[in-house]
């Protein structure tokens, strides 16, 4: 079981070790509760969002849209932390993933006011196009149209250590100062090609997700881990969800 999550690891489900459970237990992993509580997180990053994007407005109409950037490194840096914390400590999820759903919510819901001031309609866009893209894969998924063979999870995994190895070099130069990869950010033909091939592989890692999420429901895996896929599934759509903003501002930066 392979995923280019790092929430959802090759090891996740064989590092429970003697805490897992035999399937049909009461305490084990269902899919309709692994369902149920993305639901929740959804719900609870939303929340996180209209909360950042209302106090932006705000700032803005009092003329200080600087008071607006609390909510992006808190909910950035909160959320990073909270991450690792239910990476490492899966039996917490149930508290730290909702958390970490806020955290997000308040990052996303600020950066998407910012964005979606510059460019009206952008963050409307970026919304439905994630939750399309995310309906679509699972619709090809289910129906068996696209399958997680081992090549497939090789060539995501890759594509994905590829993609967070340029985002490293990129920080890299920048706090030194260097230019670096201009095409990372630019709007050129090749910086939006380089933005395409992004969230296409951030759509693939989806798929990666539920054939990962499947094979723990399968396997049995404790229910504690309902809050943990869940939140790997959130971890991968609040990815998609940021690439598709930039690729889209790179599209309407050049109207």
């Amino acid at each position: 079981m392979r995923s280019g999550n790092p929430a959802l690891s090759e090891n996740t489900f064989l590092d429970l070790g003697s805490g897992t459970v035999v399937q049909g237990d009461a305490g084990a992993m269902t899919l309709n509760g692994t369902v149920n509580k993305t639901g929740l997180l959804l719900v609870l990053t939303l929340a996180g969002a209209l909360f950042s994007w209302s106090q932006f407005a705000t700032a803005l109409a009092a003329g200080n849209p600087g008071a607006i950037m609390p909510y992006v490194w808190g909910g950035a840096i909160g959320g990073f932390v909270m991450a690792l914390v239910t990476i490492f400590k899966k039996e917490w999820a149930m508290y730290t993933a909702p958390v970490y759903a806020l955290l997000e919510g308040l990052f996303l819901g600020a950066v998407s006011a910012m964005f979606n001031q510059r460019y009206p309609g952008i963050a409307t866009q970026a919304v439905i196009l994630t939750f399309g893209t995310l309906a679509a894969l699972l619709l090809a998924y289910r129906s068996g149209l696209i399958k997680a063979t081992e090549n497939f999870k090789l060539g995501v995994v890759a594509a994905t250590g590829g993609i967070a190895l340029l985002y490293l070099a990129q920080l890299g130069l920048n706090l030194f100062h260097f230019e670096g990869m201009r095409f990372i950010n630019g709007s050129s033909p090749l910086g939006i090609a380089f933005s395409v091939g992004v969230v296409i592989v951030a759509a693939l890692n989806l798929v990666l997700d539920f054939d990962f999420i499947e094979k723990g429901v399968e396997q049995g895996a404790p229910k504690y881990m309902e809050w943990y896929a869940a939140f790997g599934l959130l971890v991968t759509l609040v990815w998609l969800y940021l690439e598709i903003l930039r690729l889209l501002s790179k599209l309407q930066s050049r109207n």
